[in-house]
């Protein structure tokens, strides 16, 4: 399609002036994504919490294994806990919980082996990489 050189001249001259324009007004502030607000604590079992633990275990369609575990609690909600011993973790499946699972395997290994630097560095390696 022809456009008249006169024409065409005018389009790029406005639109110089529309990129001049934009270039004297200061930059929009982006929003920022928004930050999980909710607070969470890690810490080992106690014998006041194999209740929860036994409804963890149902919701995680899971049998509770015997033994400690390291607890994982969203908002004051137990939320996930693994066995300190080894074995899957038990996971509320209307809570997201993908945060703890890495914190929750470290603290067991940091538990199973206190001095096991070697495990400790591959655990954080791996969430690195993940």
């Amino acid at each position: 399609m022809m456009v008249h050189p006169e024409i065409e001249k005018f389009m790029a001259s406005d639109r110089m002036e529309m990129l001049r324009a934009d270039a004297r007004r200061p930059p929009r502030r982006t929003q920022a994504a928004p930050e999980d607000e909710r607070g969470f604590e890690l810490r080992l079992c106690r014998v006041s919490d194999h209740d929860a633990l036994v409804d963890l275990a149902a919701l995680s369609e899971r049998i509770l294994p015997q033994g400690s575990f390291v607890l994982g609690f969203v908002d004051g909600r137990l939320a996930a806990a693994l066995p300190i011993d080894g074995g899957p973790l038990l996971a509320d499946p209307f809570l997201p919980t993908t945060h703890l699972r890495r914190l929750l395997e470290l603290r067991a290994a940091q538990i199973r082996e206190p001095h096991g630097h070697a495990t400790l560095r591959r655990l954080v390696r791996r969430s690195a990489t993940a």
